[in-house]
Order: structure tokens, then sequence, then C-alpha cells
């Protein structure tokens, strides 16, 4: 599997769904991280999947 890179305009505009922040993006994993609630959304294939049901904890415990 290929990871995908986001393009930047979208990065500049996505919004953690809890908190309504900032996301930083971690292509290696692809993930949308929350740094500040310790959680993380996945990217498939391309497209982020930014359900607060479906959030992780971050890092990995």
């Amino acid at each position: 599997m290929t990871a995908m890179s986001l393009d930047p305009k979208l990065l500049h505009v996505l919004a953690c769904p809890q908190d309504k922040g900032p996301l930083v993006y971690k292509d290696a994993e692809q993930l949308l991280v929350n740094e500040r609630l310790g959680v993380a959304y996945r990217i498939d294939d391309g497209i982020p999947v930014l359900l607060i049901d479906e959030a992780q904890t971050y890092p990995a415990r």
C-alpha cells in the first residue's frame, strides 16, 4: 500500500471534530493528530476519517 499525500489547502481547513482545533498531518503513519487531546484520525485512501467514534489514542499505548 502506498501512502498518499494530502493537499496542503485541505490540511489548512481541516479541524478536529472534538475541539475544532488544528490537526497535524503524520504522512508516514497516514494520520491526522490532535496532540492537545492525544487522539488521531486515520486517512483511508486519501480521505480523512474525522469521526469521533473512530478516533484512536495517540501516541498508541
